[in-house]
């Protein structure tokens, strides 16, 4: 790759452009006369434009060398024959080849000025009428405030992607919104830091108590820790708090700015318990409609099956099997109620109990659907029914609405699934926005059966929706406990149920074992020691291969944490060189063949399966494999299981590495091989949540490697940290709606 430089030309013709994230390949002359292919984000790039580019010169072994940009400075065109072509080339609707012609020769060097300060003199030309003229000035508007907001991200450094959002979202007035609030850069549907947008706004000449500072700051801190903390509310006292030292301001002004925010709707406060609980409106409707439903489908008893004990004889029999009596329970209740908890741990016979549940549904005549937070959960539980199961989003015809950046679903109270009979697998993964927007899914008699493991680590995003179903005790709930005789010859299986009781795993290795420890004091050491054990020693002797093996951590930071892991595990399993084109975005390198990790929800994100299908959405927590990197390092192919979905440079910061990954990201997924890294980590993640999702994370093989006395803390340390959650007090008597 060459050395950074600069060139500065004139686009002479745009050869592919994408409109989402801007991506582009366009031909330019440069100001020595010299073409170039120029490829990099340059949304709504169009002839005519002069370029300042920053960059470095590439080989592409098809269309030769191309200039790759990472910094673009911008002007519009100054003489006639570059407005010609700028307006020829369609970029204002109303505006083509002939149209621009006549423009230029009327108004000459002035055309632009004309439309952007005085359009109504396009009606003075031949063929453009009133309402014409308008269309065209709207139009050159909206390209006009676009380019506005380019340009202002740009002085700002953040990603021009956010250009096109703000756009979708505000349309030609998207500056003006700035201009008036430039919070709402940390709204939900942006995600910019607070920081940088208070910084933004302070240069701006935003004063350090203004209201809009203020109440930005009350639903960052909402937001911030509806994200990072899965809390639905926060507690009056605990909110005006955090807001005031995250202004580093006063108490009374936050108190005012909150009631302000009470006042307009934004944020819901009601008595939760004894606490006064502030909410995100968005959230509060998600709770008080999960309340609504489930107190609705308890209060709705189906009818009573006839012959129900000779239906379930007559499946043990074809199932070649005799149900141990809780497993029979929920069978039976299955058939008696509208909603159903399954939970369990390893070997104690779900998968026995859903497969019965699903042949009595059938054998009743139900139509039923099978799902799962995860593809890969999904995929498992469709394998061991013999049905196919999907992910929930799929189910509900998940989508994304440009206009309002939210998340929508074809499937909901109006358009409801055609099933008499849902099973949801992994709940304990499932959190409250998308629990409420299943139960909407169901058309009035639905039945619904949850299966989890409740001592698993809780969702990854706002609620603790099992949890609080469980312990209200107001479901129907069969909680399987006895472990079967063939999964107690598992070492995996019988570790974590002595991991649930707070007791050790036994560390002693045994040769026939499906569990191995390791034990390693010196991080140095300890990081050779999984190496190793990917590289070499359990593809040689095990059979297993490195992609079937999966390490997994308590934490991203310090020596044993998954960054330090993940660069020596891709140094090892996928070096430099070998032929494998790379891309360097910040501290990261990604190459051909490394596995890798989407760390946030993109619903724009386009991919295509083998047989032609197509969609889009890659979600926090899927993993892939590099395909391929184009030569001007600007596209990335990346497989995703069946799907391949391609990547521009810029959205390489959604992605991270997967050789090794932290046990939250891991929920939900089962690996033939779990090498699991045990060391201290910050006191919050040695809790024995953690380290028993670990565990039940592995199917044929686990390995522990690492320091016993953190295994024995995090054992012993059944804390589990708490999220503010209204759900399980409005199930109750006193909760109200």
């Amino acid at each position: 790759m060459g050395e950074r430089t600069t060139v500065i030309g004139t686009i002479l013709a745009v050869v592919f452009q994408n409109e989402e994230n801007g991506y582009t390949v366009a031909r330019i002359v440069t100001d020595d006369g010299e073409p170039v292919t120029v490829v990099g984000c340059i949304p709504c790039a169009a002839p005519g434009e002069e370029l300042i580019l920053t960059g470095r010169y590439t080989t592409h072994p098809q269309h030769g060398e191309q200039f790759a940009a990472d910094e673009v400075e911008r002007h519009m065109p100054t003489g006639e024959t570059e407005i010609l072509n700028y307006l020829a080339s369609g970029v204002v609707r109303g505006i083509g080849p002939a149209t621009a012609q006549k423009l230029v020769d009327r108004f000459g060097a002035d055309t632009l000025d004309v439309l952007d300060g005085e359009p109504e003199k396009l009606k003075t030309i031949k063929g453009i009428t009133d309402k014409r003229a308008r269309e065209i000035a709207e139009s050159w508007h909206e390209l006009a405030g676009l380019r506005r907001v380019l340009d202002f991200l740009t002085k700002y450094d953040l990603p021009v992607g956010l250009a096109m959002q703000l756009f979708r979202r505000y349309g030609a007035d998207a500056m003006d919104a700035l201009r008036r609030n430039p919070y709402l850069l940390s709204g939900e549907a942006f995600g910019v830091d607070f920081s940088v947008s208070d910084e933004i706004a302070l240069s701006m000449g935003f004063s350090g108590d203004s209201s809009c500072r203020t109440e930005a700051g009350v639903l960052f801190e909402l937001s911030h820790n509806e994200q990072s903390g899965g809390h639905v509310f926060l507690p009056r006292e605990k909110l005006v708090a955090a807001t005031a030292q995250l202004l580093d301001g006063d108490t009374d002004t936050v108190e005012k700015a909150l009631d302000d925010l009470l006042e307009r709707g934004s944020v819901v406060q009601e008595q939760v318990a004894n606490v006064e609980g502030c909410y995100l409106r968005r959230c509060h409707e998600a709770e008080t409609y999960v309340c609504t439903r489930v107190r609705a489908m308890l209060a709705d008893k189906p009818d009573k099956l006839r012959g129900a004990k000779k239906i379930i004889d007559e499946i043990e029999r074809g199932q070649g099997i005799e149900y141990a009596p809780l497993q029979r329970q929920a069978v039976e209740l299955a058939a008696q109620e509208e909603l159903l908890i399954l939970t369990g741990g390893p070997g104690t016979g779900k998968t026995t109990s859903v497969r019965g549940i699903v042949a009595l549904f059938e054998r009743m005549g139900l139509d039923v659907l099978l799902c799962a937070p995860t593809g890969r959960a999904a995929k498992r539980m469709g394998e061991l029914c013999g049905k196919e199961a999907q992910t929930i989003h799929r189910l509900l015809g998940m989508s994304w609405n440009e206009q309002t950046g939210d998340v929508t679903f074809t499937k909901n109270e109006k358009e409801p699934l055609e099933a008499d009979a849902v099973i949801v697998d992994e709940t304990s993964m499932v959190d409250l926005a998308l629990m409420r927007a299943l139960l909407a899914a169901l058309r009035p008699g639905c039945r619904l059966v949850l299966v989890g493991d409740p001592d698993q680590l809780p969702s990854v995003g706002a609620g603790n929706v099992f949890g609080d179903l469980i312990r209200s005790e107001r479901v129907a709930t069969v909680a399987l406990k006895d472990i079967f005789r063939q999964a107690e010859r598992s070492a995996i299986v019988r570790s974590a149920h002595l991991v649930n009781e707070g007791r050790l795993p036994e560390l002693q290795n045994t040769a026939a074992s499906d569990f191995f420890f390791l034990p390693r004091r010196d991080s140095a050491r300890l990081v050779d020691t999984v190496v190793e054990l990917c590289r070499t020693r359990l593809p040689e002797k095990m059979h297993i291969p490195a992609e079937s093996i999966q390490v997994l951590t308590a934490t991203r930071k310090g020596d044993t944490g998954t960054a330090a892991l993940n660069r020596a595990l891709q140094a090892a399993l996928n070096p430099a060189g070998m032929g494998r084109r790379e891309k360097r975005f910040g501290d990261l390198v990604f190459r051909e063949g490394d596995r890798v990790m989407q760390t946030r929800n993109d619903y724009d994100v386009l991919w295509e399966r083998e047989d032609g299908t197509a969609g889009a959405g890659i979600f926090n927590g899927d993993v892939g494999k590099i395909l391929q990197i184009d030569p001007s390092g600007e596209l990335i192919s990346i497989a995703f299981d069946d799907r391949v979905a391609t990547y521009t440079a810029d959205m390489l910061a959604e992605l991270d590495m997967a050789y090794a990954m932290t046990v939250h990201k891991a929920q939900g997924s089962e690996y033939r091989a779990v090498i699991f890294v045990s060391a201290p980590a910050a006191p919050g993640l040695m809790v024995r949540g953690v380290l028993y999702t670990a565990i039940t994370r592995a199917r044929e093989l686990l390995i522990l490697v690492g320091d016993d006395v953190s295994l024995g803390k995090m054992a012993a340390n059944d804390r589990r940290t708490r999220r503010y959650s209204g759900l399980r007090w409005r199930l109750g008597n006193g909760g109200t709606v």
